[in-house]
Order: structure tokens, then sequence, then C-alpha cells
């Protein structure tokens, strides 16, 4: 039975990946849960899965004292190194990841990867590290999870990587008409079901530029390698090309699921009967578009500061993170994201080689002058 600590639990992915663990009651047990401050969520699983220990960034004692027996309440820290699991999925959003994948990887853990901001943050220091334990950092999100399979068995000589991207809710809308975009309009998503953050990255195409940060760390790839066609079907999830010209393709119907079940049961594939089944006639024709980069500034934003590197992709991350907020709480309009991204980036003195220190350093200050900018 394969033991798993769960970091960013009661989120999306975290919400998901017990799914898949009641499936499979044989498989797996959970000796970790980690959230951020919804502690009822999390008191709730401790209830159903007996983890030997919690963390939470919220602390009541009279929800405390619901968890079940021999239960501790430590850091997350703690619980991404507890020595009784086996594997770590990282499902915490932002910043928040960083330092628990971190502690992880030091412990000599494998970690099923599905929030993107430590690899777009660090992804240099996050790698070598990883390298350096011998730990397998396993994709979760399904566009480096696409890759991840298309690679299996295959040499290294691959000519291109194309992840694809649905476009979003506002594909066929003009950049004028993004204006007046709503918080609500952003979370409503064509396919895929998510946490609220990643909805309106997704809205914004940011997403998916850290997606082709995130590929670039993860498969040791040249960014002229990696491209982002639309697919608003967001059945094929990405595709790799060799260098015969032939290219492989992961196609599922959207479902966080698959890529969480891929990476935990790793290297097995096991069938799931609640996962729905692509049909191709069902589906009908699946389309491509070119994507233009014009409606989707934060993205291209997103490429410039991960080929600039240095500390530019941690800004980036900090900002966003930020900026998704103010918009979220009615603070900023739509296209004002980009517009706070782009200040706070210019307004940067990059670091070369910065320790991890100096990246949370940098984080901070990012953060502080994205309040500054919509005040």
């Amino acid at each position: 039975m394969k033991r798993v600590a769960i970091l960013g639990a009661t989120g999306s992915v975290g919400s998901q990946t017990l799914d898949v663990v009641r499936r499979f009651p044989g498989e797996f047990s959970v000796v970790g849960l980690a959230a951020g401050f919804n502690l009822e969520s999390l008191v709730q699983a401790a209830q159903e899965f007996h983890p030997l220990v919690v963390s939470c960034q919220r602390h009541e004692d009279t929800l405390i004292a619901l968890l079940p027996p021999k239960c501790r309440v430590v850091s997350q820290e703690e619980v991404a190194s507890l020595s009784e699991a086996d594997i770590v999925v990282a499902a915490s959003v932002g910043r928040a990841g960083l330092v628990p994948i971190m502690a992880a990887i030091s412990a000599g853990k494998p970690v099923a990867l599905a929030n993107k901001e430590p690899l777009v943050m660090a992804g240099e220091i996050v790698m070598a590290e990883a390298m350096r334990k011998g730990v397998d950092i396993l994709p979760v999100d399904s566009e480096p999870s696409a890759i991840w399979q298309c690679l299996r068995g295959e040499d290294k000589e691959v000519s291109r990587v194309i992840i694809t991207a649905s476009g979003g809710p506002f594909r066929k809308r003009s950049p004028e008409d993004l204006r007046s975009v709503t918080p609500e309009e952003s979370l409503a998503h064509p396919t895929w079901s998510m946490g609220r953050k990643i909805t309106v990255d997704s809205a914004t195409l940011m997403n998916k530029g850290f997606e082709v940060i995130e590929a670039h760390w993860l498969f040791d790839l040249p960014w002229e390698k990696i491209e982002v066609v639309v697919h608003p079907q967001s059945i094929i999830h990405s595709m790799v090309e060799f260098s015969d010209g032939s290219i492989k393709a992961q196609l599922s119907l959207p479902d966080m699921r698959l890529p969480i079940q891929y990476a935990l049961f790793y290297p097995r594939r096991v069938e799931n009967s609640s996962v729905s089944r692509f049909d191709p006639v069902e589906t009908g024709a699946l389309t491509f578009e070119e994507l233009d980069v014009s409606k989707y500034p934060c993205f291209r934003l997103a490429l410039e500061a991960g080929m600039r590197g240095s500390t530019y992709p941690a800004v980036l991350s900090a900002a966003d993170e930020v900026a998704v907020e103010l918009f979220l709480s009615g603070r900023i309009g739509f296209t004002e994201i980009s517009d706070l991204l782009d200040w706070v980036l210019s307004k940067h003195n990059p670091k070369s080689n910065p320790s991890l220190e100096e990246i949370l350093e940098i984080d901070d200050w990012a953060r502080r002058m994205s309040y500054s900018w919509a005040h």
C-alpha cells in the first residue's frame, strides 16, 4: 500500500486526489494532509482518512479537538517530509507550495507536482535539488503529464513539444470587450473545473505561459522547441514531435483525476470506472487555431519573463497571484491584470543565480509592489 501525503488537500486538485484514493482503498493510505485556511474541510478529510499528521494555517481549538486520536498538528514542511510518506502530492496554490516541495525533495520523497508556481519561481533550484537527491518529479497538471506520457519509452530526439490551450471563456471576444469582464464570467471555464486562481489564469492564458516555463524545466527543453496552439475541445492535452516527424499525442476527456491517478500509480496504469472515456464519434471534430498573442498579454509577459530568466519569473508569479486576488475582489479590472504585471516587472532589478531565500525575498517585494500599484 502506497502512503500518500497531500499538500493543498482541500483545494480542487487535493480534493480530486482524495477521490482517487477513495476509489482504490487497497492501494493507498493517507498519512498526511496540509491545507491553507479551510480547517473545516481539513478536519472532515482527517476524520475520513485518519492521517498521522495535518497542517493548517488557521487554528481553532474547537475544530482541532475533532481530529482523530493520535493525529498530530504540524507544519506544512513536516507533512511534506514525513518519514512514513511514500509520495507527496503537491497541490497547494502559488508560493505556498515552494518551501514544502523543497522539504519533500530534501527528504527524498517523490513529488507528484500539480501546482506550477514553484517551478516558475525557482525551476532551476527545484530541479537541481531533485537531481541531487535522486527524486522523481511526477507531473500532475494535465499538459505536462501528457508530455511526460508521450516521452515514455522514447529517446531524447525531440523536435518540438506542442502544448494545447482551450483559449478560455473569452477566446472569441475582442480585446476591447475584455475590459468589462467580471470575476463571475472569468470563473466560467468552458471545459475544465478548477480552483478560482487557476481558472482566472486560464482566462488570461497566464496559466499557459506558466506551463511553457514548467515544461522548460521539467523536460530540459529549449524555449524554441515549445509551442502553444489553441484546441477548444481540450481533448488533446499535449503533443510531442520527434526527429523523424512522428507526433505522439495524449488524449482524454478533461478530468484531473486521470493525471493524478497516473502519477500515483506510476509506472502502472489502472482502470478507474469513474473516469469517463473518450468517444471519437460522439466528440466529432477536434480543431486547432493559432494562438493570437495580442489578445493575451499575460501569456506574452510570461514567455518574456521565462526567457529573461534570473528572478523575473519569481516576480511574475508573485505579482500574478496578487493581481488575480485584486481582480476577484473587484479592486482592479480584468485587463488591468496584465497592466499590473507589466509595471511590476519593469521596476524589477534582477538577481543572477539567486538562492531560495533570495527568491522568497523577491517574491515579498513583488507582492508589496503589486498592492501599491492598486492603491
